[in-house]
């Protein structure tokens, strides 16, 4: 079965008279909110503890166990946090924020392009965060 795009879906859903059938028929591409498999995948590349983890991401230990047992769902900051303490990969993050339903990394916003430059770097989140409170922009946490 072979991927549908944004555009693919658009058009069925606009030329279907019957929004149940729609869904049925596209389930499978419907955006996952289960981050799991791309937490436990980057958490054991990443080689840190979960308490090191949860300092680099800028939040709690108890926080950060509980959206790896999946009894919290966060934010898109809060996974560009959790994404910046692993050190994922631009490519990675993005992967991640479309899978989960989340607005990409979108350069042309200044606030977006600090994180992304920080992402590529590789620059600790509490630089990534100074740089933008210098910049008036909306900090990760």
């Amino acid at each position: 079965m072979r991927e549908k795009s944004t555009d693919d879906l658009s058009q069925e859903l606009m030329s279907q008279p019957n929004l149940d059938q729609y869904i049925t028929e596209n389930e499978t591409y419907f955006a996952d909110a289960d981050i799991s498999e791309f937490l436990a995948k980057h958490y054991e590349k990443c080689g840190l503890s979960k308490a090191e983890l949860a300092r680099r991401s800028g939040m709690s230990e108890v926080y950060l166990h509980q959206v790896f047992a999946r009894r919290r769902r966060p934010s898109r900051d809060r996974l560009l946090c959790l994404c910046i303490g692993m050190e994922a990969t631009l490519e990675e993050v993005q992967q991640l924020l479309r899978r989960v339903g989340c607005a990409p990394i979108y350069p042309k916003l200044k606030r977006d392009a600090i994180i992304s430059h920080g992402i590529l770097h590789h620059t600790p989140l509490t630089e990534i965060n100074d740089k933008l409170f210098s910049e008036n922009e909306k900090t990760l946490f």
